[in-house]
């Protein structure tokens, strides 16, 4: 059976819970988390040609580091969503909608343009 984004919900609440660290997963320090982990992840790219940054990932040494950091990530996001009800789910097919709208295929399709200048 796959895992499903409320199994690891749930994993991530457990893990804390039996930690008692509740009290310290407010929406600030959680938000907090999720930007210092992004900048971990950031940190191995930092840098590096875009053929580098490839390399790196064919290094396993290096490609586990990223992995642990995307990990971090990921905890932080779904350690948020689980405290303050937020069904990533529903809030990821929302906001695919709305960057449909501002990115309309006939418009964006193989550009890197922000839609303000679309």
């Amino acid at each position: 059976m796959p895992t499903t984004i409320d199994d690891l919900k749930l994993k991530v609440k457990d893990f804390c819970e039996e930690r008692d660290w509740d009290q310290f997963h407010g929406p600030k320090d959680l938000a907090i988390g999720v930007s210092t982990e992004a900048a971990e992840l950031l940190e191995h790219f930092r840098f590096q040609s875009d053929e580098q940054a490839l390399a790196l990932l064919n290094e396993p040494h290096a490609r586990e580091e990223i992995e642990d950091e995307l990990a971090d990530v990921l905890f932080f996001v779904l350690r948020f969503s689980q405290r303050f009800e937020v069904d990533l789910t529903k809030a990821l097919l929302r906001k695919i909608e709305k960057s449909g709208r501002k990115y309309p295929i006939q418009k964006a399709k193989g550009k890197n343009t922000k839609y303000t200048k679309l």
